[in-house]
């Protein structure tokens, strides 16, 4: 009788934990990350050598889940994260550049345009304060657009320590979890809802970054980020920190408390997102306007210098820029300074570099592939080193282990500036103009004539070319000199060509270009620097460069945009299918109820009629 009334109590206590689990995964069934559960029902084994059962028992309550599906989940959030991160940066570079209206590019066509203009009226103050307003709004553009990249660097500054914070908080999380976990022994209803806290905890940290993690013997978890640095061990969590860049101060790294900067090693996540972009996108882009505002300095400085203005001076700079940055790490122990400039804007790249002492040598490597970087020179004012159209001087003070980062690039678009304001000091004119003796007895012609060297002190003193015979001239009272029709004569920094046969006692004169004159050719030839090849070993041109940037900050933001769609779909399907497993179905919850249900009144009459049972044979023995 007891056996029978016990089998029946045991089917009350187990369906009415079944009813409690179902009621559990109805409750949660809108309960982010919550997977269903399912309480397992096992027969109680009989006693001694009765082969009678004892009814039912729950063994355990199973968390229906599978761990390769959650993995993946967690992997797309990671990788959507860092998309998201980094496209919303990188478009934003995209619409600097790529904007029209008062885009740098825009802002180089109209000051080239302003150019035309002065070209065509080479004597009006009207055009020349024209093209002046270009020029100052050109430098401007320059200087904003520099402005806004390092806002954007600044953002990424702001998405770090964010992250870093959150990171944080979620480690510490996650190693409470874990320490509730251990102490249950990893198992019963309790263990199962705290398994899906974690796994939230988890999709959430791997917003921030990409973590790798390894399950212990007693449940616990432990986290890695970084390819294998820890990040929570058992119930200890670490802490990361924001640490200032060894060269940059105004930049942000990542560390452990007490630990080097490990930035370079985190990947995925927003921090991986904004690191990335910083990498990829901002810092290329940077140096690549910053090469641009050096290439269009002094291309422009060097033809203006070739001029001579309304007032009949030769032509000065017209442009100034920022001067190359020598950063020193700050580690360093020495106190040697490192002196940055530009040498050969033909083969000058938008690459940063590392300059090392070792002890003996200075050597130089690439600052983002760590590639060496072969220089020649000495490292002295009088014979400094160079390599890749810069030059670095190197001071006394060095000591073994000290670092330099190189920017040759970095600054120039912020410190770009426009030098001249008098409209009448453009040198729109060439500073020499030939012209031959109208005496002269042969045919031969002269060319206007050329400046090759606006340095030399004697560029503007009169010269006569006198030629002896037909095939012997005189410079001044230089020579005589073996004359070829069409060959260049060069002298104090000029060239002329003359052409044709001349005849003994013919001259032809070289002299400076006269104040106020309308003379139009150095201003053509400044024009002319717009499509003329100054870069990259002559291939590129002004307008090649900013294009060939735009394209390719526009290629990188396009793309990040393509796969962040495409990880939009992978985490969605991924959470799906995770659902799938783990998610409630209502409809099958309610299904469970009813049969739980039965189950229980069908226990309960169990109970009843052994009750009805046990009060008969009372009655019976009391009679």
């Amino acid at each position: 009788m007891s056996n029978f009334l016990s089998t029946g109590v045991s089917g009350l206590l187990a369906f009415q934990r079944a009813l409690a689990t179902t009621s559990h995964n109805i409750a949660n069934s809108n309960t982010v990350g919550f997977s269903r559960q399912q309480a397992m029902l096992v027969a109680r084994q009989g006693l001694g050598t009765s082969m009678t059962g004892q009814g039912t028992e729950v063994g355990n309550v199973r968390r229906i889940y599978d761990q390769h599906l959650v993995a993946q989940v967690q992997g797309n959030t990671s990788s959507l994260s860092r998309l998201n991160a980094f496209h919303s940066l990188s478009s934003q570079v995209d619409e600097l550049l790529a904007s029209g209206g008062r885009g740098v590019g825009t802002m180089m066509q109209d000051f080239f345009n302003a150019l035309d203009s002065v070209a065509d009226d080479p004597s009006s103050l009207i055009t020349r304060e024209a093209f002046l307003g270009q020029a100052r709004a050109m430098t401007q553009r320059f200087e904003q657009a520099d402005s806004r990249l390092n806002s954007l660097d600044r953002d990424v500054n702001a998405k770090v320590s964010n992250s870093v914070s959150e990171i944080n908080a979620l480690a510490q999380s996650i190693a409470d979890i874990n320490r509730q976990i251990s102490s249950t022994g990893g198992a019963g209803q309790a263990a199962n809802d705290l398994l899906d806290q974690r796994d939230v905890l988890l999709t959430r940290l791997n917003e921030h970054v990409s973590v790798s993690t390894v399950t212990q013997n007693n449940g616990s978890l432990n986290v890695y980020i970084g390819n294998g640095l820890a990040l929570v061990r058992g119930s200890s969590a670490e802490s990361l920190q924001t640490v200032q860049n060894e060269y940059d101060p105004t930049r942000l790294g990542v560390k452990f408390a007490n630990g080097p900067d490990i930035s370079n090693r985190l990947t995925g996540g927003t921090i991986g997102g904004a690191l990335d972009f910083r990498r990829e996108v901002l810092d290329p882009a940077r140096n690549a306007l910053g090469r641009l505002a050096n290439a269009f300095t002094e291309t422009l400085n060097t033809q203006h210098r070739k001029g001579i203005d309304l007032l009949g001076a030769q032509g000065e700079d017209l442009f100034s820029v920022g001067l190359p940055a020598s950063l020193a790490a700050s580690t360093n122990s020495g106190s040697a300074t490192v002196t940055v400039s530009i040498a050969d804007l033909n083969v000058l790249t938008t690459d940063d570099y590392v300059m090392r002492y070792d002890g003996a040598a200075w050597s130089l490597e690439n600052s983002e592939t760590g590639v060496p970087v072969p220089m020649t020179g000495s490292g002295t004012a009088a014979d400094p080193f160079v390599a890749n159209g810069i030059e670095i001087e190197v001071g006394a003070g060095a000591t073994a282990g000290d670092r330099y980062l190189l920017r040759p690039n970095g600054n120039a678009a912020a410190g770009m500036d426009l030098l001249i304001t008098d409209p009448a000091r453009l040198a729109a004119a060439t500073a020499v103009i030939a012209s031959q003796s109208t005496a002269n007895l042969g045919d031969a012609q002269i060319s206007i004539g050329d400046v090759v060297d606006s340095s030399d002190p004697n560029l503007l003193d009169p010269v006569t070319i006198t030629f002896v015979d037909p095939n012997n001239y005189l410079i001044g009272a230089s020579g005589p000199f073996a004359y070829t029709s069409g060959d260049p004569i060069q002298m104090n920094g000029w060239s002329v060509e003359i052409s044709g046969t001349p005849q003994a006692g013919d001259s032809f004169d070289v002299t400076a270009n006269s104040a106020g004159s309308a003379d139009n050719r150095n201003v053509l030839r400044l024009s002319e620097l717009q499509s003329l090849g100054v870069l990259d070993n002559g291939s590129s041109s002004l307008s090649d460069s900013f294009g060939t940037l735009v394209a390719s900050v526009g290629t990188v933001t396009q793309h990040a945009g393509i796969n962040r769609e495409a990880q939009e779909m992978l985490l969605a399907n991924a959470e799906q299918a995770r659902l799938s497993v783990s998610g409630v179905n209502l409809d099958e919850e309610a299904a469970n109820l009813l049969r739980y249900e039965q189950a229980y009144q069908a226990a309960a009459q169990v109970v009843s009629v052994a009750d009805n049972l046990f009060q008969t044979l009372i009655g019976a023995v009391a009679r």
